[in-house]
């Protein structure tokens, strides 16, 4: 069973790294997480789903776990529950782990425009000081063409 979405996220809704890294990076604090940590645990979790829209909770370790608890926490992940009855009358419960692509898309974008306004600013702050205050001296303008030629000495 798929799950169909609409977002611009990557190809066909696709998840990429870098989406997950920047969404991963705007939403665990105010400071943000390093760049390097984002992309390892992007690529971590990415490597779980590989091309499909969920996985089973059964797969992960318990410290795995932990990780997606608190990207879910982070409204990155989401999780569903399939019951089903055994043979010997049972209930049979299924944990899965689903991207919140809505979710993703936002952070990333919300990550990707601070970026961009950190790289807008950058230019001022590598003027010198005082480079509001000195002044540049423009130079003469050109004669008119029906002006005389200055004398020569």
């Amino acid at each position: 069973m798929s799950i169909k979405t609409n977002m611009d996220l990557g190809v066909a809704g696709t998840v990429t790294v870098d989406d997950l890294t920047r969404a991963i990076k705007n939403s665990i604090d105010r400071t943000g997480m390093p760049e390097d940590q984002a992309r390892l645990m992007a690529t971590h979790v990415l490597n779980f789903f590989g091309y499909s829209e969920r996985i089973i909770d059964n797969v992960l370790e318990p410290e795995d776990r932990d990780a997606f608890y608190m990207l879910e926490d982070s409204g990155i992940l989401t999780t569903e529950r399939e019951e089903t009855t055994l043979y010997d009358g049972r209930e049979w419960r299924i944990h899965y782990w689903m991207f919140k692509k809505d979710k993703i898309a936002e952070l990333s974008e919300a990550q990707r425009a601070k970026e961009e306004a950190n790289r807008d600013s950058s230019v001022y702050d590598r003027l010198i000081e005082d480079v509001w205050t000195t002044h540049r001296v423009l130079p003469a303008a050109p004669a008119p063409p029906d002006a005389e030629p200055p004398a020569e000495p």
